[in-house]
């Protein structure tokens, strides 16, 4: 058992690190190429944020661990919101300016309704719940408007009104590369191989982990998983809140719950069906609860989410946790 947790430490280690030199292998690649600041800091940083997820997940559903690729994006997403928006929040109150939040908040709503729907075939069409190629097809191309929307509109408004996502982007872009081609694109491939082998060391822990606790799978994705993923976005949250950039941390936590539900679920989805487990209609209440009261929570308050409201999503976090870990603890070694 012991050597499991640390295969599992050492998974999420090559996880994170990999989506970190990938990340900057490709952003500085594309500089070379000539793509704009703003582009990169869009698709190729937004997509390494969610990279650990996405080896996670493809490699879970071609393994046949549907139950871990589920526990892994909805305890992501509950995560970001429930844990690492509750303690930034405790920290400083989050106060809200940007223009990002009024675009990206709204979507997040979106795929969290869509995601909780198409997960609820048992209770509207009398059908094994579980998330299909078809599914996932229409995840992704929410995915494909969300990103053509987001792009227009900040190439629109930029001029006239400085966003903070393109300023975020010009920094996460970073300085040229083309002098450094063939060290950019060492760390590209060499991230892209640890996060494929993190996502098997990772799978395969989780599984035997769940063997050995007696539990279902699914709860070794909703919590350890999930929440060893959700590192990057925990500690961008966090030095962001320090530093009293507040706009970058609630972005960074609706943007990756974006990407985790429509781009990383829809793509896994269509490579491999997605069984919903049993107590997935809670999972994903609980997901789509944490996910309305961001609404109220951002537009009172002069705009900002205060400490009190922190500390309501830590406690419903904190409690979820220990309702899956102790119901679906007991069950699994009745």
């Amino acid at each position: 058992m012991l050597l499991n947790f640390l295969l599992l430490a050492i998974g999420i280690a090559l996880l994170l690190g990999g989506g970190e030199f990938m990340v900057r292998g490709a952003s500085a690649l594309a500089r070379t190429l000539g793509v704009s600041s703003l582009i990169i800091g869009l698709t190729v940083v937004a997509f390494g944020t969610s990279a650990p997820e996405l080896a996670v997940n493809m490699i879970a559903a071609i393994n046949g661990s549907g139950d871990i690729s589920f526990g892994n994006i909805i305890g992501s997403n509950i995560a970001n919101i429930g844990l690492i928006l509750g303690v930034a929040a405790l920290v400083r109150p989050l106060e809200i300016h940007s223009s990002v939040i009024n675009r990206e908040l709204p979507m997040m709503l979106l795929a969290s309704a869509a995601a909780a729907i198409l997960g609820l075939d048992r209770l509207l069409r009398d059908t094994p719940s579980a998330y299909d190629r078809a599914d996932g097809l229409l995840l992704l191309l929410l995915f494909c408007i969300f990103i053509h929307y987001t792009v227009s509109e900040v190439l629109r408004q930029r001029r006239a009104h400085p966003d903070a996502l393109f300023q975020e982007a010009e920094e996460l872009a970073g300085a040229d590369g083309s002098e450094k081609v063939g060290r950019n694109l060492f760390l590209t491939v060499a991230g892209l191989a640890a996060l494929i082998g993190g996502g098997r060391l990772t799978v395969d822990a989780a599984v035997s982990l769940a063997q050995a606790f007696q539990v279902p799978q699914v709860l070794i994705g909703l919590t350890m998983v999930a929440i060893g993923t959700s590192l990057p976005e925990l500690v961008t949250s966090l030095v962001a809140t320090y530093r009293g950039q507040t706009d970058i941390a609630i972005g960074n936590v609706i943007g990756s719950n974006i990407f985790n539900l429509l781009f990383v679920m829809g793509l896994s989805s269509t490579t491999a069906t997605i069984p919903v487990p049993g107590n997935g209609a809670f999972d994903l209440l609980v997901m789509a609860l944490l996910s309305l009261l961001l609404l109220p929570f951002t537009i009172t308050h002069q705009r900002r989410i205060v400490r009190w409201e922190g500390a309501v999503l830590l406690l419903i976090y904190l409690a979820y946790t220990a309702w899956i870990t102790f119901s679906m603890g007991f069950a699994g070694r009745a």
